[in-house]
């Protein structure tokens, strides 16, 4: 932990005051290690992120058919990011910002439902936003997580789709349950958070499921936000 915190402060003060800030990118379901390098070069490069990206990956194992493989190795890696976050809060880094994407947003939810409960959200001040991605997360389970999260700190943005094929399937694997992913943006908004509906972008390359990364407009508009 000292090696790296020494590492990534020194490389951060070799920028410019406005670039000193991370880009926390925390990757899927059935994703190895090779592939999620590959998806958050992609979104960095996509996105015109100007910061540091910073790769949490988490025990997936990487097989279509593990689901509940990946749903117990996301909740073991929750204290671990729990950690992550409070390594990164060093007087180098300006700000940062999370993007997560399927289940990884279910590991961000429950990480941050931990920290609400114990140092209170976000103490630094210095995390800016929170995108969640085709959230795979039991639509009734996210309500409960975000009733803990103060109103004013809710600076959350959920990308949903209807047309998302992958959720579709995660949904029967949870007895029919609906996934947030494909709520009703409207709904989701009720909540004081941004939702933003992309049932309209054309993705038939990876289920629909990864739009936020894989649909040019999308991803330069995140970037913009960023």
């Amino acid at each position: 932990r000292a090696s790296f915190q020494q590492r990534l402060s020194e490389y951060l003060m070799t920028l410019p005051p406005e670039r000193r800030k991370l880009l926390i990118f925390v990757h899927g379901y059935n994703t190895n290690m090779t592939s999620a390098i590959l998806q958050a070069s992609q979104f960095v490069e996509d996105s015109g992120y100007d910061g540091v990206p910073l790769l949490f990956s988490w025990a997936s194992n990487a097989k279509t058919l593990e689901y509940v493989y990946d749903i117990n190795s996301a909740l073991v890696a929750r204290d671990h990011l729990v950690a992550m976050f409070d390594t990164i809060n060093l007087p180098a880094v300006g700000e940062y910002d999370v993007v997560a994407h399927s289940m990884g947003t279910f590991l961000v939810m429950e990480a941050s439902r931990q920290i609400v409960l114990t140092t209170g959200l976000d103490p630094t001040g210095k995390l800016k936003n929170v995108i969640l991605a085709a959230p795979d997360i039991d639509v009734d389970l996210f309500y409960e997580q975000i009733k803990l999260f103060p109103k004013d700190q809710r600076n959350i943005i959920v990308l949903v789709s209807k047309d998302d094929k992958a959720l579709k399937a995660s949904r029967r694997v949870a007895g029919g349950v609906a996934r947030l992913g494909q709520a009703s943006a409207s709904d989701i908004a009720q909540l004081g958070v941004t939702a933003i509906d992309l049932s309209d972008v054309e993705d038939e390359n990876t289920l629909s499921h990864s739009k936020f990364k894989d649909s040019p407009e999308v991803v330069q508009q995140i970037g913009e936000a960023l």
